[in-house]
């Protein structure tokens, strides 16, 4: 099947057809988190994002080299390059080394990221582990007269390279704007102006990490990185940048800016970002106090939170919006994402119960194309899982015995079922029943109903409805088909 894959490219504010700069493979770059604490659910909506670009480019046969980076040096608690770094705070109030920091939560975040079925990237760079790359990228820029040195710290000079460039062009702002309405900061006074950004800081004595180069002990500015690891795996082009709608400004314009100024051209052909996930209308952060970790939605510990709810059904909840567009978490939103979830694998469980008969009532030719054609416009993941719940409908109707599904078409269903809800989407297959409980566990229920059934048949009502009440009473959903029965484990 042929795809003709549309993106939406930021940098040009419109859908576009992806052409790959290789023919059948494709250079990703995603930015990764800063790891100074547990992962929250923003943090889960890039990642859950990209896996979904990743996954659908490899199925459609692309080779796909996915960076996704660890910044774990350089992010200071401001925009202004001014503060602390924000791991080397952590490490100071904690009386750890930054690298215990960086390690403990990397940790926790890979973790994270498997519970959500986040598949990893190809290569997963630090920031402090480029040091040498970092400064290598700095002094391309001061020889091509885009940067200078003030006090032992190197700026990007914004003023400068937007006589001959646009600063702006990704966010859609302009230079002129944002000094009218930036205002001079305490200790700024080393810029040319205060639009100027960090390429390198010298270090001031209590700060923790630091490195010798050209032109103070210090340490690389936070944009830096992803300049200079995204082209070193990537090559001076790659097709796609990716990650969250706040890295915007200035994070990904000061990388424009810094490619530009050291290569002499823009390295990205498509600009990707997901939208943000709020609380109350307000973005969802560590910045501003308002964020709930992953594990506190795994374990249903916080104020806001009514239960705990599952990796998948955060997954899911993530998938059920378009990822361009803002999705505003509460408790009741999550509890019916889970709700959809569940439907949706108990359509996927039935759909392994059907037995085939001669001919076909449902339709069931088109499925396929038509879920492909939702995700070649620009990764459409609520169109898809809305074709997956119509097409549960009519295996509900078969299993109710009130249609019927060839053997050629009952083969198609389950594989554009395999396909995209666990390939493409994702989405680990979950009926109720853990995947460690084992046959024996799934035996013995099947053995109790069983002899339900059969005292149903000889009419021992006292027998039928004490197993039906007892097993009710453990937790267990049990229905009556024609067939005989199903059942799960309630959640």
């Amino acid at each position: 099947m042929q795809h003709d894959l549309v993106l939406y490219n930021t940098l040009s504010r419109k859908k576009e057809v992806f052409k790959p700069i290789h023919e059948g493979r494709v250079g990703l770059y995603v930015c990764g988190p800063t790891v100074y604490g547990d992962a929250h659910l923003g943090h889960a909506r890039p990642a859950i994002t990209f896996d979904l670009l990743f996954r659908y480019l490899t199925q459609i046969g692309y080779k796909v080299r996915y960076v996704r980076n660890i910044t774990d040096v350089g992010h200071l608690e401001n925009d202004a390059d001014e503060g602390e770094d924000k791991i080397g705070k952590k490490a100071r109030l904690e009386q750890l080394e930054p690298m215990e920091v960086v390690q403990f939560y990397t940790n926790r975040y890979h973790n994270a990221m498997e519970a959500l079925n986040v598949l990893p990237p190809s290569i997963e760079p630090h920031a402090s582990g480029h040091i040498i790359e970092q400064i290598q990228f700095v002094q391309k820029i001061l020889d091509n007269g885009w940067g200078y040195v003030s006090n032992g710290s190197v700026y990007f000079d914004v003023e400068k390279y937007n006589k001959v460039h646009h600063y702006g062009k990704l966010s859609g702002r302009n230079v002129e704007d944002l000094l009218s309405t930036t205002r001079a900061l305490d200790g700024q006074s080393e810029k040319k102006s205060s639009m100027d950004f960090a390429l390198w800081k010298k270090a001031s004595p209590e700060h923790i990490m630091h490195w010798p180069s050209p032109w103070s002990e210090g340490f690389p500015g936070w944009h830096l990185e992803c300049s200079a690891m995204g082209t070193k795996y990537l090559g001076d082009e790659f097709d796609i940048h990716g990650g969250g709608m706040d890295l915007l400004f200035p994070h990904h314009e000061c990388e424009i800016a810094q490619s530009v100024g050291a290569l002499g051209h823009e390295t990205v052909h498509y600009w990707m970002h997901n939208n943000m996930i709020t609380i109350n209308g307000q973005k969802m952060g560590k910045s501003l106090g308002n964020f709930i970790t992953l594990e506190e939605f795994f374990e249903g510990k916080h104020p806001l939170l009514t239960q705990a709810f599952s990796p998948m059904t955060i997954r899911f909840f993530i998938l059920q919006a378009h990822y361009r567009s803002t999705v505003d978490f509460s408790s009741e939103a999550l509890q019916a994402s889970q709700k959809g979830y569940e439907r949706l694998m108990d359509a996927y469980a039935r759909l392994q119960r059907i037995t085939a008969t001669d001919s076909t009532t449902i339709d069931v030719q088109g499925l396929r194309q038509r879920c492909f054609e939702a995700m070649d416009d620009d990764l459409n993941s609520p169109i898809v899982i809305s074709h997956l719940f119509e097409a549960s409908k009519g295996i509900n109707l078969i299993s109710d015995g009130k249609a019927t599904i060839n053997p050629e078409d009952l083969k198609e269903l389950k594989n554009v079922f395999d396909l995209f809800i666990k390939d493409i989407l994702g989405l680990k297959i979950e009926t109720g029943v853990s995947e460690n409980t084992g046959d024996g566990y799934k035996g013995a229920i099947d053995l109790l109903l069983q002899i339900r059934m059969e005292a149903k048949a000889n009419k021992d009502w006292a027998t039928s409805d004490k197993i039906r009440k007892e097993l009710t009473a453990l937790g267990f959903d049990i229905k009556d088909t024609k067939d005989g029965f199903e059942w799960k484990l309630s959640r």
